[in-house]
């Protein structure tokens, strides 16, 4: 486990300005939990060589709309268009999910996207 390689993999899934925003609010405590991301989630299993990170983040987006999580959602929509999956591949994923976890995860879902693609749209602009 790699807690540097972690913090590194994080930053450009998740993209510098995401987690140099998120860093203005961690206190010490919080601090726990990002170190344990960064070890374990990032630091482990996303640094493993069987899947794509494309493919990490289409699973993300799947598993995250069917447990309803959906600030972890909206961080992850970032994620996977940073990594490469397409706004009709995040629709077919979230079709996908709808028909296995219900069509009220899957509007939900779709408007939580929804804002993702706005946001960055308007982060652009302003780039």
């Amino acid at each position: 486990m790699d807690r540097i390689k972690g913090a590194q993999i994080r930053q450009e899934v998740l993209g510098t300005g995401h987690v140099k925003g998120m860093a203005t609010n961690v206190d010490p405590f919080y601090q726990n939990f990002i170190d344990f991301t960064e070890e374990f989630c990032w630091g482990n299993v996303w640094v493993r060589p069987g899947l794509e990170r494309k493919t990490r983040s289409m699973l993300n987006l799947a598993m995250l709309s069917v447990m309803a999580r959906w600030h972890e959602f909206e961080v992850h929509v970032r994620g996977a268009l940073n990594n490469g999956v397409t706004k009709e591949e995040i629709a077919e994923i979230l079709l996908q999910a709808g028909v296995y976890g219900g069509v009220p995860i899957a509007a939900e879902a779709f408007r939580a996207a929804r804002r993702v693609f706005e946001a960055m749209e308007a982060e652009s602009k302003r780039s």
